[in-house]
């Protein structure tokens, strides 16, 4: 740390953690253990404040910059806005849905014309309640094995819509996010 800069406070620090969940912020990443990063440079603001301050690996962390292949400020201001996005609206099974689906994306295991469908329990609707309000994902027809609890269906499917693909696309790509709230859904 530079002489004469104090320390980030503790409670400030698990604020910024707690809001990447404890991962790096840049949604392509995602990798732990990460260090607390100003998003405009402490010599040039001389304080610490949430809005400023976000968590990067420390991989990420060299690259933040100006040049070519760096990660710029604007790039980790959207990264910071879209966390405020997905933390304030989505559920944590409705965050890892979305990074899984980014991933299968970026892999080419998945492409808007060609989505997986996802088996889970039966009452999942429950823990996706805002991304299937919001469009981004539907129930579809299992078609997999039949599996029954009681004589009920103890499973349900879901499936990226179009609109969801197009979400998820965009929070990869640290574009804005804007999704509907409650009153638009």
């Amino acid at each position: 740390m530079p002489e004469g800069r104090p320390a980030i406070p503790a409670e400030l620090r698990r604020q910024v953690l707690v809001e990447a969940g404890h991962r790096c912020a840049v949604p392509t990443c995602r990798q732990h253990p990460v260090d607390i990063e100003h998003i405009v440079d402490w010599a040039t603001v001389k304080k610490h404040e949430f809005e400023n301050l976000i968590a990067l690996c420390p991989t990420c962390h060299r690259r933040k910059g100006s040049g070519p292949d760096q990660i710029d400020r604007k790039a980790l201001r959207q990264y910071k806005a879209n966390l405020a996005v997905l933390n304030s609206r989505y559920s944590d099974l409705e965050r890892r849905l979305i990074e899984s689906y980014a991933g299968l994306f970026r892999s080419g295991q998945a492409s808007p014309a060609n989505l997986p469908v996802l088996p889970l329990g039966t009452g999942s609707w429950l823990h996706l309640m805002y991304l299937v309000r919001d469009g981004y994902l539907a129930q579809v027809q299992w078609q997999g094995a039949s599996v029954q609890m009681s004589g009920v269906p103890a499973l349900e499917a879901y499936q990226l819509t179009p609109a969801g693909a197009e979400f998820v696309q965009r929070w990869a790509a640290a574009q804005p996010l804007d999704p509907p709230t409650d009153d638009e859904a």
